[in-house]
């Protein structure tokens, strides 16, 4: 008999982040037309594609992403073992180094996707941005590589391992190279060490809150290696609510690391200053965008969303060995 309680208690991490909630003016407009863009691919099965609809990443997620997230889709990556997932990634790979070279007829469709795309984007971002972009989207890539493998070998990886596996699979390093495409921010500053922490920190407050909004959905399905309450659960012996609740507590110490790492951002100078503070500002922005979205989209709570995000309280899905009688 399943003594699970039926519910979660959900804390709510972002009570006291300074950033409030903003959409820009023209999403609604760039999103109608991504989306058919997007469709065009016929990149996922409908079903996906309903699917993939009813999560609106582009409610947090820069348009480009409509193609960065399929990758890790279950149409293409999340089910699929280690080789096949890295015969995609290094499709995808290649398109990006070589955006002008026409891709074969029988290849998966995400390499002439990847490749329009990057010919888009090459246009007009600046050639730092492009150089940040493929160097982290390839760490991105190479993560869910890894991660394949440890799904295919049901390895169950350590606190500490996992932590630092899942802040390159959740992908926030290559997206926010969508902030400074349209500035020329110095490798002196994108890789300063104050710079490169505030970074960790932002991305560490996005995995922890998807993490936490996604258990029960992850729990059901079987993906519990791949989560940070399941491993919390684990690794320190603690039940679902005290696990969330230990989550919650390193969010926090996060957000204070954030905080008071801004007050060392150093001075490049006014021109690059003013620089600095916009990118570091949409960064932050993206946390509460991202942490939002999972309440806005259907991604994990269906209609449930408004409901939950009131609460705090999420059903506990039954996982795949404990259907609901």
């Amino acid at each position: 008999m399943d003594t699970r309680p039926k519910t979660i208690y959900l804390p709510d991490t972002m009570v006291n982040w300074p950033w409030p909630r903003t959409i820009n003016p023209h999403y609604e407009d760039v999103k109608a037309e991504v989306d058919a863009s997007f469709r065009d691919f016929k990149a996922l099965s409908p079903k996906s594609q309903e699917a993939f609809d009813k999560c609106d990443f582009g409610a947090t997620y820069p348009a480009y992403q409509h193609w960065l997230i399929p990758t890790h889709q279950e149409e293409y990556t999340d089910m699929e073992n280690e080789a096949v997932t890295k015969e995609r990634v290094g499709i995808v790979l290649d398109a990006l180094h070589n955006p002008h070279k026409i891709r074969p007829e029988d290849e998966c469709i995400l390499g002439e996707i990847a490749r329009q795309f990057w010919a888009r984007a090459i246009q007009s971002a600046s050639l730092p941005s492009q150089r940040h972009f493929l160097e982290t989207f390839d760490e991105y890539l190479n993560s869910v590589v890894v991660e394949a493998l440890d799904r295919e070998q049901g390895r169950r990886r350590s606190l500490d391992d996992y932590i630092k596996l899942r802040c390159a699979t959740v992908g926030l390093k290559p997206s926010l190279t969508i902030l400074e495409m349209g500035m020329d921010l110095p490798d002196e500053v994108f890789y300063h060490p104050i710079i490169m922490d505030l970074t960790n920190c932002i991305t560490e407050l996005i995995f922890i809150d998807n993490d936490m909004t996604s258990y029960s959905k992850e729990q059901a399905a079987g993906n519990e290696f791949h989560n940070l309450i399941s491993i919390v659960m684990l690794e320190l012996d603690l039940d679902s609510g005290s696990a969330m609740a230990w989550a919650a507590h390193y969010h926090t110490e996060v957000q204070k690391r954030f905080i008071d790492g801004l007050a060392k951002v150093p001075s490049w100078g006014p021109s690059v200053d003013v620089l600095v503070k916009e990118y570091l500002n949409g960064a932050a922005n993206w946390v509460r965008a991202s942490h939002s979205w999972g309440f806005e989209s259907q991604r994990y709570f269906g209609t449930m969303g408004p409901k939950i995000r009131q609460t705090r309280l999420v059903p506990l899905l039954p996982g795949p060995d404990r259907k609901a009688m």
